[in-house]
């Protein structure tokens, strides 16, 4: 695909955009504004994702968008629908620095349970990998290696040593990839077996890299194959994809597979730059999980706004299948269809920084669409009307931006015109921020600082 910066114009609710040497295909059936759409599957901006189903429950840890954050993210969910976000104790870019460490945050986590039964983590913090433990995927997480990186800054100059993956074989040993290269160029795949106690390695690395090649090593088995999945391009561009190469050990060497890529840009679509992934399997169906540029795509400021989406995969032998990206992800089996969508109500608001960005957005039930309002109202609101008076328990908010702080403030009125304080100045992070207010209303009308909402749930 030829490297070229993406053009994209909005008109009315559709944006349209048009890529040089972009795969030609046939238009998704779901919108990415339509209502109710399933991917994004997490509300807000975040990057390289790692899964675990453990004991019933869903767990997503991902980098924090814009470019990472001094803390990781992570969702958890009951039904793979309805998400909670938390930021855990480890790891930080304070708690996890050393003398080789670079200025880059804390970025893309790995976690697995070892054959010790005990859950590891390896994650990129300063171009270094870290590593930590805990007794379950919910934690407590911390250091397990001293306060000392796995992988140190210096131990390839030239190269990032980041986007680390652990793999466990059917046989309980381990093994760890990872690497990136520099400037968007370069990338180099290292690969090594992990020790019994998950934090050291047992043995020299191997350089593995396959041809394009840039980072984010997946492993994966099939059979007696060993399937290296990994990102190629630029994720801030419209040229980020997923390649994969074949080999007959997890310590390579691997061959890249004639149908690469599997994954990659529709601009047809406006899925732009799907990669950073994790292949995951659910009962006999396979998933990937991954991210994507934020939409509507390019940013009027440039900067890099991912969101985690989820599609299916096939696997056959030595070969996996292209990827049809999509807007409504897939259903998986024993989880929800879809969200709580709550209480229906109409939108207005004091105003609305475009067409895209209309009131409606925080009432469709869709993570890629949001309300924003005009940079310079100076008193902005956004309204629900039920349609009729009714017990209203309470809200469910999902910003933008969950680590981030929101002045929030909410009245209630039962015709439109009085309006009762049930919430004042308040603030609060996360997601999603609750406000209960048992009313007896028909209007409800939310003051937020910064003056956007991605998703109001009324219940």
């Amino acid at each position: 695909m030829t490297a070229v910066r993406l053009a994209a114009c909005i008109a009315g609710l559709s944006l349209i955009a048009t890529l040089s040497g972009a795969a030609a295909t046939p238009p998704s059936t779901v919108r990415w504004d339509a209502r109710g759409a399933r991917n994004p599957l997490l509300p807000g901006y975040f990057a390289d994702p790692s899964i675990v189903h453990d004991k019933g429950r869903w767990y997503i840890y991902a980098t924090i968008d814009p470019w990472g954050d001094q803390r990781l993210g992570l969702w958890t969910s009951d039904d793979f629908r309805n998400w909670t976000f938390s930021t855990p104790a480890w790891p930080t870019k304070a708690a996890a620095t050393s003398p080789t460490s670079g200025d880059a945050m804390v970025w893309a986590p790995s976690v697995v349970r070892a054959a010790n039964r005990r859950w590891y983590m390896y994650v990129s913090v300063g171009s270094e990998i870290w590593v930590g433990s805990a007794p379950s995927p919910a934690g407590p997480w911390a250091d397990a290696n001293d306060g000392k990186p796995l992988i140190r800054g210096d131990f390839r100059p030239g190269y990032h040593m980041i986007d680390a993956e652990a793999f466990v074989d059917d046989d309980g040993k381990a093994y760890l990839v990872w690497g990136s290269g520099l400037n968007w160029v370069n990338g180099r795949c290292f690969v090594a077996r992990l020790d019994a106690s998950m934090t050291k390695l047992d043995g020299s690395p191997k350089d593995c890299t396959p041809a394009h090649y840039f980072e984010a090593p997946f492993l994966v088995k099939s059979g007696k194959s060993y399937l290296l999945t990994y990102s190629w391009g630029n994720t801030t561009r419209d040229t980020y994809q997923v390649r994969y190469a074949v080999g007959s050990s997890p310590m390579g060497p691997f061959t890249e597979a004639p149908n690469s890529p599997i994954l990659e840009t529709h601009a047809d679509r406006q899925i732009i730059s799907p990669g950073h992934h994790a292949i995951f399997r659910d009962g006999a169906r396979a998933f990937i999980l991954y991210h994507r540029q934020g939409l509507p795509y390019p940013p009027a400021d440039d900067t890099v706004l991912r969101q985690v989406a989820v599609d299916t995969l096939t696997i056959r032998g030595d070969r996996i299948a292209r990827v049809t990206p999509t807007h409504d992800g897939p259903d998986l089996p024993g989880t929800a269809r879809r969200r709580d969508a709550g209480l229906a109500w109409r939108a207005s608001a004091s105003s609305a920084a475009d067409a895209v960005h209309s009131a409606d957005r925080a009432a469709d039930d869709n993570y890629a669409t949001f309300w924003t309002a005009r940079a310079d109202d100076p008193a902005p609101w956004l309204m629900a009307d039920l349609g009729q008076e009714r017990m209203l328990r309470q809200s469910r908010l999902r910003p933008l931006f969950p680590t981030r702080s929101i002045r929030l403030s909410l009245e209630s009125s039962r015709d439109g015109r009085h309006w009762d304080n049930i919430a004042m100045d308040i603030q609060r992070s996360g997601s999603p921020i609750i406000l209960r207010h048992a009313v007896s209303a028909r209007y409800l009308r939310l003051h937020a600082t910064p003056a956007s909402m991605l998703e109001w749930t009324i219940e």
